[in-house]
């Protein structure tokens, strides 16, 4: 038994530092429903701040040594630096303290059919994409997503069956914490370098965690990455593989796929059988393979293919995943959490295909180590839009010891510019743009804040 999992049944008041992450929150309301006591702490102030006040938690901002005061276990998000005050406290008092990914692995083992979806891109869609399945399904899971999805307007849910559903992530292997019925990987590519260091090493780390598989394991059969990892994945744990893709061969298999106006629709071959017609409510090709994951994960655990098409029909996308926040003037501003140049490429081509009269991208560079090392790839990417306006770089964890900064991308980037602040950044949009332009904030920091100085701006000149 592991020494979390068993804490977990003798303690009551628990203290997260940093409750307001993405990965976090859905980890305290789950707790919270559960009966525990709760406190928490974070240095902004976010939506997923004002969705844990409203639960009846207290939250302190700023980070002190006083926060964790009568606490009995406590919880951080990864993205702490090592010299957090309350992370120094909690390790010196010696209060049982876990990283946010302990936490989770001691969830997933709560039920009896956890799916942990991992890959580099993708995952909070085909979280959310599969929660909103199996709820509409009658399934009542319970699931820990890295975006709001609209259908609960949370980050997680917590159901009465023994269907999980949460993303795995690869950042510094917390992946590897979790306890996987149904090991879901979507893709495999070079990212978090600053960790893994070499892309071997990340792909070895995506073994260890589908062999960790206790059921079974679905993956894209498309992506050699992926397969490479899956292959000694498959001979450790000795559970079956499901394919997924658009080649012949994979087992749930897209063919005669459609577009039209950008959203995708595709017939659903499985072992041969064509079983009908799925359509998504989401713009984009590359969201044919997030919708063969989820299902394969839905129908590998008992829901029909009907239960599947009615889901994913209705599925509007997650939060901060091309969600479109206001039309005014007829200009519409979006939100996207692409930080990757691999997602940024994928998001910017479809929104350049939609019918806007110019795509005007607004991108947050984040943390130094990835901006440094895809470099090259995010000057690529970043010239598919008509204009693109950027802030300065998001460090979080890091300290920028690369020398790079976001003037060095806008000097190869034409006809771009960049801004310190965001009220800099939304003014110079709101004045660039034009009736029938798109404008979308991109990146994985708090970059939505500036498209909401957006809003607010065009507001008042409405």
């Amino acid at each position: 038994m592991v020494e979390i999992d068993v804490l977990l049944r003798q303690v009551k008041r628990i203290h997260f530092i940093g409750i307001g992450g993405s990965g976090m929150c859905p980890l305290a309301e789950i707790l919270h429903k559960e009966g525990y006591l709760l406190s928490g702490s974070d240095n902004n102030e976010t939506d997923t701040l004002a969705r844990i006040r409203s639960l009846g938690i207290p939250v302190a901002m700023g980070q002190k040594a006083e926060n964790i005061a009568g606490a009995e276990m406590i919880v951080y998000t990864a993205a702490l630096l090592k010299d957090n005050p309350e992370l120094v406290a909690a390790l010196e008092s010696g209060i049982p303290t876990f990283e946010r990914s302990k936490l989770l692995g001691a969830v997933t083992r709560m039920y009896p059919n956890s799916i942990c979806i991992s890959g580099t891109h993708g995952k909070t869609t085909a979280c959310s994409m599969l929660t909103q399945v199996l709820i509409e399904a009658g399934f009542d899971p319970t699931a820990v997503i890295g975006g709001k999805l609209p259908l609960t307007g949370t980050n997680g849910t917590v159901g009465h069956s023994e269907h999980m559903v949460c993303e795995a992530c690869e950042f510094v292997d917390t992946f590897l914490d979790l306890s996987p019925d149904i090991a879901v990987i979507l893709n495999v590519d070079e990212d978090h370098l600053d960790y893994f260091k070499t892309f071997d090493n990340l792909k070895k780390s995506f073994t260890k965690f589908a062999s960790m598989a206790t059921k079974m394991i679905i993956f894209n059969g498309d992506d050699l990455n992926t397969v490479d990892t899956v292959v000694p994945a498959a001979e450790i744990c000795g559970k079956p593989v499901i394919t997924f893709g658009l080649d012949d061969g994979n087992i749930y298999r897209a063919a005669n796929v459609s577009l039209e106006n950008e959203f995708a629709s595709f017939e659903l071959i499985r072992y041969g059988e064509n079983l009908g017609r799925v359509t998504l409510g989401i713009p984009g090709k590359h969201h044919v393979y997030n919708a063969l994951a989820v299902i394969a994960s839905a129908m590998e655990s008992g829901a029909s293919f009907e239960q599947c098409v009615s889901g994913i029909a209705h599925f509007r996308g997650a939060g901060r995943r091309f969600e479109i926040l206001g039309e005014i003037n007829g200009i519409t501003v979006a939100d996207d959490y692409a930080h990757h140049p691999k997602e940024l490429e994928v998001t910017l081509e479809t929104a350049m295909k939609m019918g806007y009269n110019r795509v005007i991208a607004v991108f947050q560079p984040f943390t130094y180590s990835r901006t440094s090392i895809l470099f090259d790839e995010f000057v690529r990417v970043l010239k598919i839009p008509d204009k693109c306006i950027m802030t300065e770089i998001m460090g979080s964890r890091e300290i920028n010891t690369f020398g790079i900064y976001t003037s060095q991308l806008a000097e190869r980037i034409p006809e771009s510019v960049w801004f310190n602040t965001f009220e800099e950044v939304a003014e110079y949009a709101v004045n660039f743009a034009r009736e029938g332009d798109l404008i979308i904030t991109l990146g994985c920091g708090d970059i939505y804040k500036a498209a909401k100085i957006m809003i607010k701006m065009l507001n008042e000149r409405q």
